[in-house]
């Protein structure tokens, strides 16, 4: 399994006039850094609230391409961001999607779903409960199963993302992205590394999948203990996320709790952005006081930088305190 710029340039074929283009913003430089620039790329204003809509829309339209699209549709086993952006698109293309969630999930996830059309199957008590039935109606059904992140197609779609932001910003030194199970960071770097552009990988200290597989040198499993472990949770990336931080120009950087709620809080007050904890984390790296290494991005003189702001489906009323 691998991911070229080819696969992200195929997906930025499909997905343009399907997606809505990212917004950048121009933002403050942190204190006590040098000059240069710091840009944000909105893309929670995306549909769906995440950038999680382009590796749907990708993935629907490459099966359908290639003739291997059944009459059964998509299925997913996700209450998240992956199964609203795999129910969006699957009703954009007119579809089926049948989406897998505990009977635990909050109704409101579920509403929303269904007012995207998707079927909506409620089982058993825990996330695996639902994946285990999304497994076996994959099998008897026939309908194509579609992954969160662990997807070459998923992964080229969000490196369209990275596509995007260097039209608008050709002069871009460095991009930094929060990472989860890694599908977004390897479609960003892959697109980066394509332009001569660095990718910053930024994690929770307690929630950080692609530093253990650095630090083993293996994809292995990883602690999912954080405020945004709700998007950043995955307990092991991708192997296209562990090859892309091997053979690019990548710095994976560790970020705390309290680091990534100031971020979040500062965007609100600042800004009025209301974003997830996990797009907050990207900025943390930028944010924070901590001098120990691999703990914070200190860009240099004349540098150009984009913080990827990832996510909105947040509950802001904590931000109003």
């Amino acid at each position: 399994m691998e991911l070229t710029y080819r696969d992200i340039k195929a997906a930025t074929d499909r997905v343009t006039g399907r997606v809505r283009p990212v917004a950048l913003a121009p933002g403050d430089r942190p204190a006590g850094t040098a000059s240069g620039e710091l840009w944000f790329a909105l893309e929670f204003m995306q549909h769906t609230g995440t950038f999680k809509a382009r590796g749907a829309q990708n993935f629907i339209q490459a099966h359908r391409e290639e003739g291997t699209l059944p009459t059964a549709g998509v299925t997913i086993a996700s209450g998240g961001n992956a199964g609203l952006a795999c129910a969006w698109a699957a009703q954009q293309q007119g579809v089926t999607a049948t989406v897998f969630l505990p009977t635990t999930a909050p109704a409101v996830k579920v509403d929303k779903l269904r007012g995207y059309g998707a079927q909506v199957r409620l089982v058993g008590d825990q996330y695996t409960d639902a994946l285990g039935a999304c497994l076996e109606y994959a099998e008897t059904s026939g309908a194509l199963l579609s992954h969160a992140y662990d997807n070459p197609l998923i992964a080229a779609g969000a490196g369209t993302l990275m596509e995007e932001i260097h039209h608008q910003l050709p002069g871009l030194d460095t991009i930094v992205v929060a990472v989860g199970g890694g599908g977004l960071f390897a479609g960003i770097a892959t697109a980066a590394d394509h332009y001569g552009i660095r990718t910053v990988a930024v994690e929770p200290e307690n929630c950080c999948a692609l530093r253990a597989a650095i630090e083993a040198g293996q994809v292995v499993d990883g602690p999912a203990d954080s405020v945004a472990a709700d998007s950043l949770g995955a307990r092991r990336v991708t192997e296209l996320a562990l090859l892309a931080a091997r053979h690019y120009d990548v710095e994976s950087l560790l970020v705390s709790d309290n680091e990534i709620i100031a971020a979040r809080h500062a965007l609100w007050h600042d800004r009025r952005l209301a974003v997830e904890h996990a797009a907050a984390t990207a900025l943390a790296a930028l944010t924070t006081d901590d001098q120990r290494p691999g703990r914070a991005y200190r860009p240099g003189p004349d540098e150009r930088v984009c913080v990827v702001l990832c996510g909105a489906n947040t509950d802001p009323t904590d931000l109003m305190r």
